[in-house]
């Protein structure tokens, strides 16, 4: 009876042996591409973890940039997982590849996607509600006092080189800046844009003009989105909005940038479970932005940032996994 009983025990331990190796097996190595800016890095460090942790997969980072990645994913197949791909920079190629079934969208990774648009403080916004679009703002100039001119309105414009500097100048055009009593600040960089943000905030002062999101600024300043008051036209952006020096820019909404978590269709096809996580990991804006700012407060790598991610917010991530994967990552961070 003690020799039936032992084996049982041995057959049973050698079973759940080799379903574990067995799970193992069907993730086994996964390249991820740890991009060179904040977000994607923690995202690529999330992925790390939870894929060895939680799924026992053999992850490994490796360097990659939007293009490079992207390219190397359709023509080679490596790295098998890109965690925060800014399809907008490469649509038509990554369209090309996904209908070719070389490559598969997982989720969003960050859930309302890249935002752009004109801010205000968010205690200006609380103490003046009725301003809730930019061209409530352009009516007030005497609300956002340019520090050069404070009989002029300010309207901070994005750093000198940047995209984002020519539409901003054909919103200020379009918005009739100049008729409606206002200057446009040319902040020279993007920590001149940042500056004027935290300034603006340690003196509980006014502040109008451009920024983008997530980001560690829209973490540790909460600023409101002003409204455009129409919604984004392609045709009329592609003709003009961002166009340096178009001589009649209309208004116009700004397009959504969509950030997908995007994967080999070789990896999507063998990795079972660990391709399941990877098609409900999503981070919202907000949280994206939280943690963003944590990382620039406490100078923290991607992989301090995922870590930091994982210990403060379970009810969410643990929703991507089993509950037996949960387990195993929770205790992996403590």
């Amino acid at each position: 009876m003690k020799k039936l009983l032992a084996s049982t025990i041995l057959a049973a331990g050698l079973f759940g042996y080799a379903g574990s190796a067995s799970a193992a097996e069907d993730c086994g190595t996964v390249t991820i591409a740890n991009m060179n800016w904040q977000s994607a890095e923690a995202l690529a460090n999330l992925d790390k973890i939870i894929l060895s942790e939680g799924y026992g997969c053999d992850a490994e980072l490796v360097a990659g940039d939007t293009v490079p990645t992207f390219t190397s994913m359709i023509e080679k197949g490596q790295p098998d997982v890109a965690p925060e791909g800014w399809l907008n920079a490469v649509r038509e190629p990554l369209q090309k590849a996904v209908k070719e079934e070389k490559l598969v969208y997982a989720a969003p990774a960050i859930t309302e996607g890249g935002t752009e648009s004109w801010w205000v403080p968010k205690y200006f916004a609380e103490a003046h509600p009725d301003i809730k679009t930019i061209a409530d703002a352009m009516k007030h100039p005497e609300l956002f006092p340019s520090p050069e001119d404070p009989k002029k309105g300010a309207v901070y414009n994005c750093p000198s080189g940047w995209a984002c500097q020519i539409t901003t100048t054909n919103f200020y055009k379009a918005y009739e800046g100049d008729k409606n009593g206002f200057t446009l600040v040319d902040t020279g960089s993007a920590a001149g844009l940042d500056g004027s943000i935290a300034k603006a905030y340690e003196r509980k002062e006014p502040w109008l003009g451009y920024y983008w999101g997530p980001t560690a600024i829209l973490g540790k300043y909460p600023m409101v989105k002003l409204d455009n008051g129409v919604a984004w036209d392609e045709k009329e952006w592609n003709r003009c909005n961002a166009i340096a020096d178009c001589p009649d820019p209309k208004p116009n909404g700004w397009p959504i940038a969509d950030i997908f978590t995007v994967v080999t269709k070789k990896f999507a096809d063998r990795a079972g479970p660990a391709f399941e996580y990877l098609k409900k990991r999503q981070i919202s804006t907000e949280d994206a932005n939280k943690l963003l700012a944590w990382m620039v407060d406490n100078q923290a790598t991607g992989e301090d940032g995922a870590k930091y991610y994982l210990q403060n917010n379970e009810a969410t991530w643990s929703k991507w996994v089993s509950p037996e994967a949960a387990e195993k990552i929770k205790a992996a961070v403590q």
